[in-house]
């Protein structure tokens, strides 16, 4: 029994690090095809890169709904989504010591995700999720993103390197490498859930979530080391909007998704209020370093109230 365990976990955790370092390969040969075209750094960071970073909650989403497992989609939008604010922010605040947001941040890209969330909660609240409401939710991120490319006049040019045809195909090996690395991960979670009497949806809001938010950190950190902070944060906010939007849309056209009471009355919500409180810290136009270390704080409590939950139907 525990060596059977052990093996699912470690097939979980191989996978996981086969869909990150795919997705981290994806999003680097994403991004010198963007700057070979001409896109500057911040339309990068709120489409190319975040939607690339996204690629393993949209890949394990897909698989998890075809193979009948669909109570881990919501699980790792919602948990990704947290992570992205609580933890991705607050270390990139952290870092940077403090955050200047540009005003299209504030005038369009945060409200668009504060409405996000409350959409989603909306939309997942009577414990369905339909097909008017998965192509509402498609036509809402194609608005996002023509909104953003329309507006790519008003940023600063780069000079634009030039690509080679290896470019592209290694952009569609490492597609490739996410897709079977988001397959095997849905299968250590179906397997070590089963052996180990554990939710699905609890594997796929924390762990998952965890896992597949590391390319969006690593992604973060690497942009606040080169001073590009508007990268660092239109990469969460674009991550968080293509989540909400597509991995909750996308999948739905697979199969009916299974939203579970313990989403509805605690992620769900949780995942709204946080977002809510993004907003207000934007407010200033910039983010600080304790405001940093409370959204880490936000973090802790978040996994805490899981492990307890879990704990207590354990005991139960």
């Amino acid at each position: 029994m525990f060596w059977n365990i052990f093996l699912y976990l470690l097939i979980l955790i191989v996978s996981l690090a086969v869909l990150i370092k795919s997705s981290d390969l994806f999003v680097a040969y994403a991004e010198r095809i963007g700057r070979a075209w001409g896109i500057p750094s911040f339309i990068i960071g709120i489409t190319i890169i975040a939607f690339g970073t996204s690629l393993p909650e949209l890949s394990s989403s897909i698989v998890a709904v075809i193979d009948g497992h669909s109570s881990i989609v919501l699980g790792s939008v919602i948990g990704s989504n947290i992570t992205n604010v609580l933890l991705v922010l607050g270390i990139v605040a952290v870092m940077a010591k403090s955050i200047t947001l540009q005003l299209r941040v504030l005038d369009l890209d945060v409200p668009l995700l504060i409405v996000a969330a409350i959409l989603s909660w909306f939309a997942l609240s009577d414990g369905e999720f339909s097909f008017v409401e998965a192509i509402l939710f498609l036509f809402a991120l194609a608005s996002f993103i023509a909104n953003t490319l329309a507006n790519k006049e008003e940023q600063e040019r780069e000079i634009a390197p030039k690509v080679s045809w290896k470019s592209y195909l290694l952009l569609i090996l490492s597609g490739i490498g996410v897709f079977l690395g988001a397959k095997y991960t849905v299968f250590g979670i179906k397997e070590l859930a089963t052996l180990a009497h554990i939710k699905e949806e609890f594997i796929a809001i924390t762990l998952v979530a965890l896992g597949t938010s590391l390319p969006e950190v690593m992604v973060s950190i690497s942009a606040v080391r080169q001073g590009k902070t508007d990268m660092a944060v239109g990469n969460i906010i674009g991550s968080n909007v293509f989540n909400t939007f597509a991995v909750l849309a996308i999948p739905s056209f697979f199969g009916a998704l299974e939203i579970s009471p313990s989403i509805l009355y605690f992620g769900l919500p949780f995942m709204v209020a946080i977002t809510v409180l993004f907003g207000f810290i934007c407010v200033t136009g910039r983010i600080s370093r304790w405001e940093g270390l409370m959204l880490l704080t936000l973090y802790a409590y978040f996994v805490y109230e899981l492990v307890l939950e879990f704990l207590q139907e354990s005991s139960g």
